[in-house]
């Protein structure tokens, strides 16, 4: 058994680990009234966070064809693979898990198996990342299974939107309208369920107040973790607060490892700009 390791382009993998463990990536579409463009292909974070600006109508989130998938499947079997493993963003947010579940068992060319990371961006990213370098060890898909379910139960993510409209719009938050009243004064802190939908779990009228509680729960968390963690900061064309905010807990917590990361177009969708996010998990390299 051969094993491919396949994600959709939520996961936000740089070129050098995509190349070193032989990732797969299928290219999310975005569309922008009935101009549909793809991740990777005419569309990366800086055009989107562009068109945001200037575009009449709001953009949105659509799932990779069968087709589009098929065609990356077809290059894993011309690559020599008999097995693949699809890693996609959660099924609480978008479709993708669900159509691929759905399409797998007409798959004639190789075994396909799927797995829900139940989050996205470097949540997700980070679960793939395990589950390329597991496979390249010659693990079984059960064996990488079991240490992908060690990595998702302890990835946890805290994040912070500057516009609550974009939720509202794309109906990706469970119990938004708690916060309909004042969302246009606060800054809304949401994370994601076990089952991987978001959720409003705070408010704060500043970043930097919506910050500092993230700084002060993350070291409860790890006060109370008794293994390696690894956290990356994500930002919607934010890049001098991520710096601050990296920098910043870095000092705070030099025990942990910290990594930078984006949050693409697919997902800017749903957040808007200036969004800023903060996933921690067990350090995926541990589960090696």
């Amino acid at each position: 058994m051969k094993i491919a390791v396949l994600t959709d382009s939520s996961a936000y993998i740089n070129q050098t680990d995509l190349d070193q463990y032989h990732i797969y990536v299928i290219n999310d579409p975005v569309l922008f009234g009935h101009h549909v463009y793809h991740e990777n292909v005419d569309l990366d974070a800086a055009k989107f966070y562009a068109l945001l600006k200037t575009e009449h109508e709001a953009p949105t989130s659509s799932q990779a064809s069968n087709g589009e998938v098929q065609r990356v499947l077809d290059q894993a079997v011309a690559d020599g693979y008999d097995t693949a493993i699809v890693v996609g963003m959660s099924s609480g947010i978008s479709g993708f898990i669900s159509n691929v579940t759905s399409y797998a068992p007409s798959v004639k060319n190789i075994a396909v198996h799927v797995w829900d990371s139940r989050i996205a961006c470097a949540g997700a990213g980070n679960q793939v990342l395990l589950a390329a370098a597991l496979a390249q060890q010659g693990l079984s898909v059960d064996e990488i299974f079991v240490r992908l379910a060690q990595l998702r139960q302890t990835t946890k993510v805290m994040f912070v939107v500057n516009d609550m409209r974009h939720l509202m719009r794309t109906g990706r938050i469970s119990n938004g309208q708690s916060l309909i009243g004042a969302m246009l004064q606060i800054k809304p802190m949401l994370a994601f369920t076990p089952e991987g939908k978001i959720i409003a779990v705070g408010r704060e009228r500043q970043m930097k107040r919506a910050f500092q509680t993230i700084q002060t729960q993350f070291h409860e968390i790890v006060a109370q973790t008794d293994y390696p963690l690894r956290v990356s900061i994500v930002d919607a064309n934010n890049p001098d607060l991520k710096a601050q905010w990296l920098a910043t807990s870095q000092a705070n917590f030099p025990q942990v490892t910290f990594e930078s990361g984006i949050i693409g177009p697919i997902i800017g969708v749903h957040t808007g700009e200036k969004a800023m996010g903060f996933i921690y998990a067990r350090d995926w390299q541990t589960l090696l």
